[in-house]
This record gives C-alpha cells, structure tokens and sequence, in this order.
C-alpha cells in the first residue's frame, strides 16, 4: 500500500570513523552521525548532512535543514503536490512538527509513549481498537490501532498544528521481545505516531507509517555505496565524498526503477548483487558500418538483461 504522494523518509545513522569532526556518540563509538532524507517513490537520495557523531538525533535544526534541502531537489512541477514526510520518535519536536505543517506539508512522526499517552491507553474500551493492516492491504493478526487524540492535552499544539492526531498501535511481541512494566500487564507492545492527515482509515494511516522502516534499505545501500567508507581525514573532503556515494545510489535506484522492472531479481537486488551481475560485465566496444557496438560477453547469464537496459534507456528522451 502506496500514497499517491512523494514520501520523503527522514532518518538518521552512526558510522564509526575516526576522522576530523567525528565525535563520541551515545554507544560509546567514535565517528559521524549523518542525517538524509530519501524519495520512497523512487528510492532516490534526497539530502545528507554529515553531523559529528554527538549530535542530537532529534535536533530540529538539522531535520528542517535536510527536509529544505531534500524539497528542493524535487521538480518544481511536483512541489505544488501533496507531500509527506516520515520520520522515526527521532524526528518529533514541536519545531520540525510545527515548521512542517506551517508549509503546508503533511507528516507521520513517530510520537513518545508518555505517562499521558499510557493513561489514554487504559481507558480506550476493547470496542474502539480496530484491526491493523499490512502494506498489502490485508489484515494483520494480533495488531489494532486507535486515535487517542481528544484523550490527551495537545493544546499547545492547537496555535502551530490545529490538524495534530495522536495514533496508537499495539501488537503482540515477537518471541523473546522485551517488555517494559506498562506492557506486562496485558502483553501488548504499543508504539505512537503523530499526523496530520484529516482522511483514511485508521489502519491505512499507521501501515503507511509502518513503511518508514523500508529507510533502512535506503542506508544500507547507501553505506554499500560509500557512505561507509569515508575516505579523508578532512571534513570538507568527506562532505564532497558524501554527496558523490548519495548520487551513486540515485543512479543504483533509477537503474532499477526505470530500466530494471522486467527483472524481478535485479528490480531489487542490493548493490553488490548489481555490482556483480551487471556492472562488471565484461564487454568490447567496436566499431563498424559507421556505428559503435557494445558487444557483451554470450554466455554471461545476465547478458540480455543488460542489454534490456540499454535498449530500454535508447528510448528516454533527453531532458529539455
């Protein structure tokens, strides 16, 4: 289950580096905390901003500054359109929060399960839970959600974010899950996002944040791009490094978005698989009867696909 809307994941990752500006970070490490925002349409990077391992995973600054860096990367043609932003707890402060909505931009933020959201959750009546759902659409077994909004106190948020909703989910625990004390009292795991989102069901809403998670893939491809390998000790060499391995992965992702969708394998395959298969292949160029042949290896398995991709690329027209 989609939007039809650009999904802007938000998400932020240690790397253990010791390099100039690396810092000490809340694990004990020693290296840089990046924070980038990715396009879930099309699995494209966005922006990255390189933060010393000690910075603050929900410093608001650093959030609006990549979230301002990752919309102006989209055409302008598609700015006018609704916009979502994603974010894990770490992206909820009032000024990320309030700064999203003033600019007319719809989130799903996860929220803190406070002392109050744990209150409103002992008094929802079994009735009001509603069944949860997959991203597929069909239900999800031993998961419900519910609206809490008018239980808590969100009067501060009435002057910047009028359209705030407060949505719980509970589940029951994966085997050798733990638990906090709230928890224990009727095994459910709970977790809260905040949107702002007026339309849709509920179970739409919290699977569409649910999504979020697929952020993940976007960082490990982007760390088996290079992000992970940051080569210089010096700041301004890494920050340039850094922009070049999000390109590298934009390519990755338009590749398969765009000339890969015939191979299922290769549709999704990580970055090493497509470095493997397709990137390495071996092949000549030559030339005759006033063209240039790229003549690929015959018995390479993934020879035609390739050769797929290419034709497939001849036929996008050039931008104006």
């Amino acid at each position: 289950m989609r939007s039809r809307r650009h999904l802007a994941h938000v998400a932020s990752n240690l790397c253990e580096l010791d390099k100039e500006g690396a810092r000490g970070n809340f694990k004990g490490g020693f290296g840089y905390h990046p924070l980038g925002a990715w396009l879930d349409n099309t699995n494209e990077a966005l922006a990255a901003l390189l933060r010393p391992g000690n910075a603050g995973s929900n410093t608001a600054t650093d959030h609006l500054t990549v979230v301002e860096a990752a919309l102006t990367q989209l055409p302008d043609r598609w700015r006018s359109k609704p916009i979502l932003i994603r974010a894990d707890g770490a992206g909820y402060s009032h000024a990320l929060i309030s700064a999203l909505s003033q600019q007319g931009l719809e989130f799903s933020v996860g929220y803190p399960v406070t002392q109050a959201v744990r209150d409103a959750i002992a008094v929802v009546p079994k009735w009001a839970w509603t069944t949860a759902s997959n991203a597929d659409g069909l239900l999800r077994e031993h998961a419900d959600v519910v609206d809490v909004t008018k239980m808590l106190d969100l009067s501060r948020w009435s002057s910047t974010c009028p359209d705030m909703r407060v949505i719980v989910r509970r589940e029951l625990p994966h085997p050798g899950a733990t638990l906090d004390a709230f928890e224990i009292r009727d095994g459910y795991r709970y977790q809260a996002f905040t949107t702002n989102t007026r339309s849709g069901q509920l179970a739409f809403l919290e699977a569409r944040h649910r999504a979020h998670a697929r952020v993940e893939d976007r960082i490990r491809t982007g760390k088996d791009t290079g992000l992970g390998h940051l080569p210089s000790r010096h700041q301004n060499i890494n920050e340039v490094w850094t922009e070049l391995a999000m390109i590298a992965a934009d390519l990755l992702a338009l590749t398969q978005s765009m000339l890969l969708t015939t191979e299922p394998e290769l549709h999704r395959a990580e970055p090493k698989t497509l470095r493997y298969r397709l990137l390495h292949t071996a092949a000549r160029i030559t030339r005759g009867q006033r063209k240039v042949f790229l003549r690929l290896a015959e018995h390479w398995p993934w020879a035609l696909a390739l050769a797929k991709a290419f034709t497939r690329l001849r036929t996008i027209p050039l931008p104006a």
